[in-house]
């Protein structure tokens, strides 16, 4: 038999699992954490990933069930959320100032369609400008854009708006 542990101790340790990718970015700021549920035969976890062809989907679901099985003592299943689809509307606003500061410019909030203009006046992480265009709309990852800004000359990624 198992000790109960409170939902909160979960959140907490689901605090210190990273974004592989993105390694200033917890699981929680970016939204990919759906469900938790504490039982007697210990945790279960829902997760999704933040793009449907993540690679990285199973790492991921290990670091989750490794770091929360370390903090508490408990078994831990960690299975993906195919009810829920990932949008750039679950990041927190944390996540977003987060995102700047490592470089990558965060996604907008999305209030409706998708349009092209969300990704023409993508303010340059580095120095704030608007004057940026678009160079490709495929970065370093699927959910990632390259811009380039005129004002500071620097390359960045966009993380792309999702709906």
């Amino acid at each position: 038999m198992t000790t109960l542990v409170s939902i909160a101790a979960v959140y907490k340790s689901l605090e210190k699992v990273m974004d592989p990718e993105i390694p200033v970015l917890n699981v929680l700021e970016l939204g990919m954490i759906t469900d938790v549920q504490v039982a007697e035969d210990g945790v279960h976890i829902a997760m999704i990933p933040t793009f449907a062809a993540c690679p990285a989907v199973s790492y991921i679901q290990k670091n989750i069930r490794d770091q929360v099985n370390a903090d508490l003592n408990i078994p831990v299943t960690v299975t993906v959320d195919k009810t829920v689809t990932w949008q750039s509307n679950r990041m927190t606003a944390e996540a977003k100032e987060k995102l700047q500061q490592f470089g990558i410019a965060p996604p907008r909030k999305l209030d409706s369609e998708l349009t092209e203009e969300i990704f023409i006046e993508t303010p340059c992480p580095h120095c704030g400008s608007k004057d940026t265009y678009l160079r490709s709309p495929f970065g370093s990852t699927l959910c990632r854009a390259i811009h380039y800004c005129k004002s500071c000359g620097q390359v960045f990624e966009h993380f792309k708006p999702l709906e």
